[in-house]
């Protein structure tokens, strides 16, 4: 049987890092029985010239297909064809199609590692009934300063998001605007206030871009939204059936708290107990809903039966737990719309 080595991206985050091979592992099984055409099998950690690698053998030689898909795995480095002891590299020919400085410029307290919002939104997208090449509409609720907004445009993606926090809201604007400009990149942007029966009720931010000008003249474009607003109102926003894909990390309960002015306690469970069910209103047949979320502030029974409630199936697989400090210990569940 061929097989394989997947050089492992170094992690900046050395707590992410110790994580990665084992999350690779797991999100490989994902791809394998969720989009690849060769089966795979035989998976585990390898050890070659000192440096940590993902081995795995497949039914059949890797088809084009194929090794693009895995070139979107999130700790991908490279990958190999095993050919006794040498090693022969495959071209790698990913999704992405801007700059990742768009991922790794921004640096502040809280934010998501990009390597595993790379993974939420990958299983979250291969749980779906659509393929990771697909042009998707993403949404995530509760987006911050917009690390999966930023995932989804290197995709090729339509990004929208919710937040209620007016200081992320300004922060994420400021960013996006000054990158676009700095990558010269045809656009339009502005925030516009939001009404209902003539009170503020949010800010919108509206972005579309081209790669190139003849793209954004010619109409073949990318388009961001993003309503500073309460999550618990997202359906007041946007349309039911938006969506192909709700990708969110969930608050810890510890340095992030449920925000909104609602009562809610620590615990996210509160929080997504309110939401979820708007939520799952807007996503289309087929599209699925993917949530991180600490473990110390809920059960997977517990999460399961709230998306369970909202009418959604949920996509069972297991080995995306991690910890993340003595206070976090992170998983993912992921649930589809019939």
């Amino acid at each position: 049987m061929p097989r394989y080595a997947l050089l492992i991206l170094p992690a900046f985050n050395r707590v992410y890092g110790e994580s990665s091979v084992r999350l690779t592992l797991s999100e490989l099984a994902f791809f394998g029985e969720r989009a690849l055409k060769a089966e795979v099998s035989g998976t585990g950690e390898q050890v070659i010239g000192g440096l940590p690698y993902v081995g795995f053998e497949t039914s059949e030689p890797l088809s084009g297909a194929d090794v693009a898909l895995l070139s979107n795995l999130s700790s991908a480095y490279a990958l190999f064809g095993v050919e006794g002891e040498l090693l022969r590299p495959l071209t790698m020919r990913p999704l992405d199609r801007l700059s990742s400085d768009l991922i790794t410029i921004q640096k502040y307290a809280g934010k998501t590692n990009e390597h595993f919002t790379k993974l939420l939104l990958n299983v979250t997208v291969l749980a779906s009934g659509f393929p990771l090449d697909a042009r998707l509409a993403v949404f995530d609720p509760m987006c911050g300063r917009g690390t999966t907004l930023n995932q989804a445009l290197m995709y090729g993606y339509d990004a929208f998001g919710v937040d209620v926090d007016g200081k992320d809201f300004e922060a994420y604007s400021g960013f996006l605007r000054t990158w676009l400009r700095n990558k010269r990149l045809k656009h339009t942007a502005e925030t516009v206030p939001v009404r209902r029966e003539r009170a503020l009720v949010g800010r919108r931010l509206e972005v579309s871009f081209g790669l190139s000008k003849e793209a954004f003249k010619a109409g073949d474009v990318q388009r961001l939204c993003v309503v500073n607003a309460d999550t618990l109102r997202s359906r007041e926003f946007f349309k039911p059936r938006s969506f192909d894909v709700i990708a969110t990390d969930a608050p810890y309960g510890v340095q992030h708290g449920s925000k909104g002015g609602r009562g809610l306690s620590r615990s996210p469970l509160e929080l997504l107990r309110e939401a979820v069910p708007g939520w799952a209103e807007l996503l289309r047949p087929g599209g699925a809903l993917g949530i991180s979320w600490n473990t110390y502030g809920g059960t997977r029974d517990e999460l399961a039966g709230i998306l369970a409630a909202a009418g959604l199936d949920v996509v069972e697989h297991p080995g995306f737990e991690h910890w993340v400090d003595q206070a976090i210990v992170r998983d993912i569940m992921v649930a589809r719309r019939a």
